[in-house]
């Protein structure tokens, strides 16, 4: 059951590049904030990694926040490439 208090517990993140860029996942506010830094575990040809993201900025958008994120190539797990030519 949803109360007044329970409502907006949640915000949208949006990935604006590294591996995960253009996809967004919905998060759970901590203490009413949102994480300056998260974390995310994807598979990159067939492979788990991990994957450290840092905030960008945030905005409201029809009363949710959304909060973009930068990739932190440094801290995250090595991406392979297979740049081929078309």
């Amino acid at each position: 059951m949803t109360t007044p208090e329970n409502e907006n517990t949640e915000y949208t993140v949006e990935f604006v590049d590294g591996p995960l860029e253009g996809q967004s996942d919905t998060r759970v506010l901590l203490h009413g904030a949102h994480d300056q830094r998260i974390s995310m575990l994807a598979a990159v040809d067939s492979m788990e990694s991990l994957f450290w993201y840092d905030e960008v900025d945030s905005r409201e958008v029809q009363g949710k926040l959304h909060v973009r994120y930068a990739f932190d190539s440094g801290d995250s797990d090595p991406v392979g490439s297979d740049d081929e030519p078309s």
